[in-house]
């Protein structure tokens, strides 16, 4: 380090000075003996060259501002309160290159960086290589369409479930984001199956509009299609996959119970939920999921009896965050009255009419009897399976209806 003696002197030189040229001169010449040799520099050198750098640095233009973040940017161990300041500088030509590849910006200062800065700083930061779920969770959050986009597809960034929904909420008003976050390998069963329902949705809105006399037979095509989506969706999933693989495992040496269904459901498993439950009532894997989404409890009641479920589980069914339900104590208390008045043979038996009802559905579209549309349009309707059942105090007499009892 003695080379540096002779540039401390020209530092003190050009700060007592103020001659702008002159700190500049200083500048490239600390920095170019920096950058010579980062490698071998210990950690108390390098402290000495961030205090230097960033004394020189303080007052200089935007332009050599700009400079000295490219050459830095790319340094494992560059001086890391000026890489810092530098991200924190309002002109993005001077933030954008430390923002996207320095090594030596945390996952804090990225966060208040995205937190306070503009959206070109967000953009930046979208592109860096790898993206823990705390920093996308503000990008997504914060950052405009083109930051949103951006984030979305970058395959080095990792999403929680917090930011999986708003990517979903975000998708159902921009369709290129919905594409993007489809193809993601990484995104959870649940928030695929609800960008489907969304997008399912905005393509229904736009074909009723046009056509209304068409609206049944539309709505029942969109059906077929999201529930044929969803079936090879599930069978390309690698959660589901290991999730149905682990469970036939278990499941062969042990014979599936209520504790199968009850422990992935109160961790919040939800591919492990909806796999135990499936195969402890025999029940269609899709009918589960659009169950355990619906924010609507009946389904959830009535896949519970049906499986011989109690309250205990049915309750934590009901509460996994998958749907959002968000229920009160009252909602609970509802919620507990309907599954204690309906019987498992009742909701086996909704079930069975449910299923007959779907055959017959498609029945009639492919041979447009005018008879089974009428028999179609006056059956009840399931919540959770294209139908919707009163959540009121008479659920298992209108159940008991529902399947001629």
């Amino acid at each position: 380090m003695s080379e540096v003696r002779p540039i401390i002197d020209d530092l003190e030189s050009a700060l007592v000075s103020g001659n702008a040229r002159h700190r500049l001169k200083v500048l490239q010449r600390v920095t170019d003996l920096f950058v010579t040799g980062s490698t071998r520099y210990s950690s108390v050198q390098i402290a000495l060259f961030d205090d230097l750098l960033l004394r020189l640095s303080a007052e200089i233009e935007v332009k050599a501002r700009a400079t000295l973040s490219q050459r830095l940017a790319p340094i494992e161990k560059a001086p890391p309160k000026l890489i810092r300041s530098l991200a924190f500088d309002d002109a993005i030509e001077v933030a954008a290159p430390v923002l996207t590849s320095s090594l030596q910006l945390t996952d804090e200062d990225l966060i208040e960086n995205a937190k306070t800065k503009s959206q070109d700083h967000l953009y930046a930061i979208s592109q860096r290589l790898k993206l823990n779920e705390a920093v996308t969770d503000v990008l997504v959050e914060r950052g405009d369409r083109r930051v949103v986009r951006l984030v979305a597809r970058n395959d080095g960034a990792r999403f929680s479930l917090a930011g999986y929904e708003k990517l979903v909420e975000h998708s159902s008003r921009d369709r290129t984001l919905a594409l993007t976050v489809g193809r993601r390998s990484d995104i959870p069963r649940q928030y695929f199956v609800k960008l489907l329902e969304n997008a399912s949705a905005s393509v229904r809105e736009k074909l009723e509009a046009g056509n209304p006399k068409m609206v049944a037979m539309i709505r029942d095509a969109i059906a077929d299609v999201a529930v044929a989506m969803q079936s090879e969706a599930r069978e390309s999933s690698r959660h589901h996959k290991t999730a149905m693989r682990d469970a036939k495992r278990r499941f062969k040496a042990h014979r599936i119970s209520e504790a199968n269904v009850h422990g992935p459901a109160s961790s919040q498993e939800f591919e492990k939920t909806v796999v135990a439950l499936s195969i402890l009532g025999r029940f269609r894997a899709d009918l589960v999921e659009r169950a355990l989404l619906d924010e609507g409890t009946d389904m959830v009641i009535i896949l519970s009896r049906a499986s011989g479920c109690s309250w205990l589980t049915a309750k934590a069914l009901l509460l996994m965050e998958a749907a959002k339900r968000r229920l009160s104590e009252e909602d609970l208390h509802r919620a507990f009255m309907n599954y204690e008045r309906l019987t498992g043979e009742t909701a086996r038996r909704v079930l069975t009419f449910h299923e007959r009802r779907e055959k017959l559905r498609k029945a009639e579209t492919k041979t447009k009897d005018s008879h089974n549309t009428k028999e179609l349009e006056s059956a009840p309707r399931i919540r959770g399976t294209e139908n919707t059942f009163d959540s009121g105090d008479h659920i298992q007499d209108r159940m008991a209806l529902a399947v001629g009892e």
